[in-house]
């Protein structure tokens, strides 16, 4: 049975923006896999409550359900030996690991602030309703408010990427030589910014910007095909 992936999508269904779909996406790209989208917003949780979860990612493979973006990578990897390997053996796993943690905390949770307001934007509003409600309670002001000062933010959150930008003077990805599940934790919160805000977190003279773009063209221009602003 084909491998069946519920992705989070706004208004336009042809746009999915989750980070971690967007890992799980480059993660299939990269075993060489094809997963048929289902689209999923926020205030559809019914639809994927028979697998246990309240949040996408979502991997259908035949009667097999995995839920969590780390817990999916890991299950590709397990399932699907004869491909190309996400993790370059148990210390590239290991070394994901802890970028998994470090890309949720530094990389999305800091970007989060900046492009909230905008990701509000491209939502049906019934979503518009329930994301503006459940994220200002968690900023403790209006989406409005946290945005207004995102222009003195962002040298902050540029600042914070410094381990990033360090790693990539030294070699050409976050996996060495060549892209692999690292890189992709690292790329899924830039692809989720480029799809869903015309804020520039990035300076374009940044190595972190020419990685992003040389994510972007991977598996023949997968994300960059994907709908997004040119940031």
């Amino acid at each position: 049975m084909a491998l069946r992936l519920y992705e989070l999508v706004g208004v336009e269904e042809t746009r999915p923006f989750s980070p971690y779909c967007w890992r799980i996406r480059m993660a299939l790209a990269h075993k060489g896999l094809d997963a048929t989208s289902i689209p999923w917003r926020f205030t559809e949780k019914d639809a994927i409550s028979p697998y246990k979860s309240e949040k996408v990612p979502v991997l259908l493979d035949g009667d097999a359900s995995v839920v969590d973006s780390w817990a999916i990578a890991n299950y590709l990897e397990v399932a699907y030996p004869d491909r190309p390997s996400l993790f370059g053996g148990e210390g590239g796993r290991a070394m994901a690991r802890m970028l998994n943690w470090w890309g949720d905390i530094a990389v999305i949770g800091a970007m989060f602030p900046l492009i909230a307001a905008d990701i509000h934007g491209h939502l049906r509003p019934v979503d518009q309703d329930y994301f503006r409600n459940t994220r200002e309670a968690r900023f403790g002001k209006s989406l409005e408010a946290v945005a207004a000062d995102r222009d003195a933010k962002v040298e902050g959150f540029r600042k914070g990427l410094d381990p990033l930008r360090l790693t990539l003077k030294s070699q050409p990805f976050v996996g060495g030589a060549a892209p692999n599940y690292a890189d992709y934790i690292m790329f899924g919160g830039f692809q989720w910014a480029r799809v869903t805000s015309a804020f520039a977190l990035l300076k374009p003279e940044d190595p972190v910007y020419a990685w992003r773009e040389k994510m972007l063209d991977a598996f023949d221009g997968m994300a960059r095909k994907s709908e997004g602003y040119p940031v």
